[in-house]
């Protein structure tokens, strides 16, 4: 005979505020694997608080999971000076309807998580809970553990260098997945006049392998460089993998369409691109490095708020 367990009132409230409270870490921290530590530590520090305390959960929560991830974030910096090579967000799967909802896919660009690592800990939380999730002031400054006038200052520090790299342009979802099928079709068939006309004169490839795998340790910059490492992917062997042996498929990454690289036991790197205000890929963001490929190896759709 088994015994339902009852879910107790705590567990329903974090329940509640479990995806918030991943997307929050998420965008903090860049690392998918990272922001599961922080909501499975936020669990244990509120299963433990005296919630007869607690007016508002979701603040209540929401600081905990700051203050946490700001905390990680600190310290895995000197991880990410001395990494091999251009460090790169860790990939997520998201369901297409996270692109429905274009500011949520935007703030969980790689475009724009690249753009937030160069922020400090601090102005990274404030940068997440004002624009991406609308708090006001006074309930950052509650979150993140400063005074209202520090974390006005710190926002506006964010907003500015964020804006200065990472342009604004208004997405049409429709267009860049036919974008990126086209360019899929065009690298895997070396078809370099398509790849010409598909890329931005200035088009950058950033490729994360984190000192693991054989990767371009600078960024490959320039049309014609970008189009030639590209044109090579079709007929050279890749991770000691034949062309003929990789499968590449056309999925949701990080709130945009993205492609996932498969060998026949494991993945082997996903792809995400951005956009010119043309609509042709300015960026592509390649992370090889297996150790940020587990979400993605487990097939996990992460929905994001």
């Amino acid at each position: 005979m088994t015994h339902s367990r009852q879910t107790s009132p705590e567990q329903l409230a974090f329940q509640e505020y479990r995806t918030l409270l991943f997307s929050v870490a998420y965008r903090i921290l860049g690392s998918a694997a990272d922001a599961e530590d922080v909501v499975q530590d936020a669990w244990l520090k509120w299963s433990a608080a005296d919630r007869s305390q607690v007016a508002d959960p979701k603040a209540y929560l929401t600081r905990i999971v700051s203050n946490l991830a700001m905390e990680r974030l600190r310290s895995t910096r000197h991880q990410r000076e001395t990494y091999v090579g251009p460090w790169l967000p860790e990939p997520i799967l998201t369901g297409p309807d996270t692109a429905d909802g274009v500011a949520a896919a935007d703030s969980v660009s790689m475009a724009l998580l690249v753009v937030l690592e160069t922020l400090s800990p601090l102005e990274r939380a404030v940068f997440v809970l004002k624009e991406v999730f609308a708090f006001s002031y006074a309930e950052i400054a509650e979150a993140v553990e400063r005074s209202e006038p520090a974390v006005r200052q710190a926002a506006h520090r964010a907003r500015e260098h964020v804006q200065a790299r990472q342009p604004r342009f208004n997405a049409d979802r429709a267009r860049r997945r036919d974008v990126t099928e086209r360019f899929l079709a065009a690298a895997t068939g070396g078809d370099i006049n398509t790849l010409m006309e598909l890329l931005s004169p200035d088009v950058t490839l950033w490729t994360d392998g984190g000192g693991k795998v054989r990767q371009a340790l600078k960024p490959v910059v320039g049309l014609e460089t970008v189009v030639g490492w590209f044109a090579a992917l079709g007929t050279a062997t890749y991770q000691g993998i034949e062309p003929g042996h990789m499968r590449a498929e056309l999925t949701w990454i990080n709130g945009g369409p993205g492609v996932v690289f498969r060998g026949p036991d494991r993945v082997i790197a996903t792809m995400t691109f951005d956009f010119d205000p043309e609509d042709r890929i300015s960026a592509v963001h390649n992370v090889a490095n297996p150790d940020k490929l587990h979400a993605v190896t487990d097939g996990t759709r992460y929905e994001l708020s």
